[in-house]
């Protein structure tokens, strides 16, 4: 596995309603940069949607004079939704995530009766196979199919720096939920093995942070060894069924995310909305099991 001749210079944008960091990844010889994971600010109450936090991105992107030429997903979102078509209305970037987002689609589309929603992924603008590798620049982007939070998830491998979206959280954290529909702890187990297979001194930039108890700030940049010293989930000697032990056991525990049903359903659609009805509004559905009363 090859590394990129050129060192990327990377920003972090972090979002606290969501707890989500985006990141902005350039390579200043060329001007040519990526966004990853951008955030859409969206109230739920109200139902309305903000830019701010996408501007940030693309004000930091004109300051340097960097050209942003694709978004990035790591997965579809359960948490926050994406910002990506805004970017990419601004720049004209591309859109690319993972190719098992076609499976997400195919898990969610009957979910939430989208019959407008064709599964094959044709709403980004490229879909990648593990393994692919994309040249921003003096950048060489590999891609690294790592599923088990969802079947979708990639993490992106810049030079010494790996953006592994929800596979891993920082170290006193631990590791991703695998609850979500086509989500796997077993398959989550060895796709962190695997990222956790490169040297120690790989850097690790995480998709989200929410302060582990006893840690005063907010942090998103770890290393693979430091992972495998002291994460509390995932460290050496944790075997694969003590993993999934831990995660089955966590994940019947946890609420579902605030924001997973309007995420999810503009998610798969690479951040579109659903088509506005005749009186030029959008809606999102909420699927409802009936009780008989």
């Amino acid at each position: 596995m090859t590394a990129s001749a050129t060192r990327p210079v990377i920003e972090a944008f972090f979002d606290e309603p969501t707890n989500t960091v985006s990141y902005l990844v350039a390579d200043p010889a060329s001007g040519a940069a990526v966004v990853i994971d951008p955030v859409l600010d969206f109230d739920l109450p109200s139902g309305t949607a903000d830019v701010a936090s996408a501007e940030r991105i693309l004000a930091a992107a004109q300051a340097h004079g960097w050209r942003i030429d694709w978004v990035l997903e790591t997965h579809a979102h359960a948490d926050h939704l994406s910002a990506a078509p805004y970017i990419k209305a601004k720049t004209g970037a591309a859109i690319g995530i993972g190719e098992h987002i076609r499976d997400v689609q195919k898990i969610f589309r009957p979910m939430f009766a989208f019959d407008d929603l064709v599964a094959d992924g044709s709403d980004f603008d490229r879909l990648f196979a593990d393994g692919d590798r994309l040249a921003v620049g003096g950048l060489e982007i590999e891609v690294m199919h790592v599923p088990g939070h969802t079947p979708a998830d990639v993490a992106y491998r810049i030079g010494d720096a790996v953006f592994v979206g929800d596979t891993l959280f920082m170290p006193d954290y631990g590791t991703a939920r695998a609850d979500f529909p086509g989500g796997d702890a077993r398959t989550l187990y060895r796709s962190i093995r695997r990222v956790l297979s490169l040297p120690d001194a790989t850097r690790l930039f995480l998709c989200h942070d929410y302060k582990a108890p006893g840690r005063d700030a907010y942090a998103w940049e770890t290393t693979v060894g430091a992972q495998r010293r002291s994460s509390v989930h995932v460290h050496d000697g944790v075997t694969e069924d003590d993993f999934v032990a831990m995660r089955e056991a966590r994940d019947a525990t946890l609420a579902v995310p605030r924001l997973l049903l309007p995420s999810i359903q503009v998610n798969i659609r690479a951040g579109r909305f659903p088509a506005a009805e005749a009186n030029g509004v959008s809606y999102l559905r909420i699927p409802v099991k009936p009780r008989a009363f």
